[in-house]
């Protein structure tokens, strides 16, 4: 099986709750089957500092990580990325199974 690229705006409380309706969605959507390439493959995330993002574009940040193959978020079977974006909304990326 393969990978693909996701990325999921999703609102919340805070991070884990944003986190967890975001992958109840996808599970709506796509299905529990499994090798969805959605964040439905999830069962965990790392937050990226606010810090680190800086003045940068969250989804081209987001992106550039991808591209980069961070070690954070550079496996399929491992946890998401997530940005904070404010306001209880949260950018959640990274690679799932397909």
């Amino acid at each position: 099986m393969g990978a693909h690229t996701f990325y999921t705006r999703s609102s919340g409380e805070d991070a884990k709750s944003a986190f967890q309706n975001a992958v109840e969605d996808a599970q709506y959507r796509h299905g529990h089957a499994g090798y969805t390439g959605t964040i439905a493959e999830k069962t965990s995330f790392t937050e990226i500092p606010p810090d680190e993002v800086g003045d940068t574009d969250p989804g081209e940040y987001a992106s550039q990580l991808i591209r980069d193959q961070d070690p954070r978020i550079d496996s399929k079977w491992g946890p998401a990325g997530c940005i904070h974006l404010g306001d209880n909304t949260y950018l959640f990326f990274g690679w799932a199974s397909a």
